[in-house]
């Protein structure tokens, strides 16, 4: 089992034109040999799939969920009102200097930079 620490950066937007490293996640996820999220392996191992939210200086931690074809961060089991979906994840590879979409808590889709992807020991 293959897990690897992902990380992805604010990608540009109006606000911040050379993107961000202050916002972002962190997250754990079991990546196949071509990069892509594993949803077999997820399902044995999905409790160590933790992400991190970090937000300027404010973090929030959550988990990463598999929901149909589609990926999330989840942050309250109890609610859904909290998660953030990824756009079409299963169909990019997290390589360093791909960009993926999050829709986050305020209802807007971001680009984020997948900036690092280094292996989980143990």
């Amino acid at each position: 089992m293959n897990l690897s620490r992902i990380r992805l950066e604010l990608a540009r937007t109006p606000d911040f034109p050379e993107g961000s490293s202050r916002h972002g996640y962190e997250f754990v996820a079991p990546l196949t040999s071509d990069s892509h999220i594993d949803p077999k392996t997820w399902k044995e191992v999905k409790d160590r799939c933790e992400v991190t939210r970090f937000w300027d200086g404010d973090e929030e931690q959550g988990m990463l969920r598999h929901v149909g074809k589609g990926w999330r961060f989840d942050y309250d089991v109890t609610e859904n009102a909290d998660d953030e979906p990824f756009f079409k994840l299963d169909r990019h590879a997290l390589t360093p200097g791909a960009y993926v979409s999050i829709t986050e808590h305020d209802g807007v889709q971001r680009a984020f930079k997948v900036v690092s992807v280094t292996p989980v020991p143990g």
